[in-house]
């Protein structure tokens, strides 16, 4: 199973950077962009609530079930 983010396509429709999301977000540019290119191992659920915020959407505008 695999677990898809799709926040580039969301930061897309915002027309938002990673820099500007993470800074609004309270993160690091890094730890976003780990987030962003599908790398992370894991999210706390503050910062999705914080980047659902951020960019008006639901988790499940963010994350995406596929099998492999």
């Amino acid at each position: 199973m695999a677990i898809i983010v799709n926040l580039d396509v969301v930061m897309a429709k915002n027309k938002i950077s990673l820099s500007e999301l993470a800074n609004r977000v309270g993160i690091t540019n890094a730890n976003l962009s780990i987030l962003k290119n599908n790398k992370a191992k894991a999210i706390r659920f503050s910062t999705l609530e914080a980047i659902c915020r951020e960019l008006s959407c639901q988790p499940a505008d963010l994350l995406e079930y596929k099998k492999k």
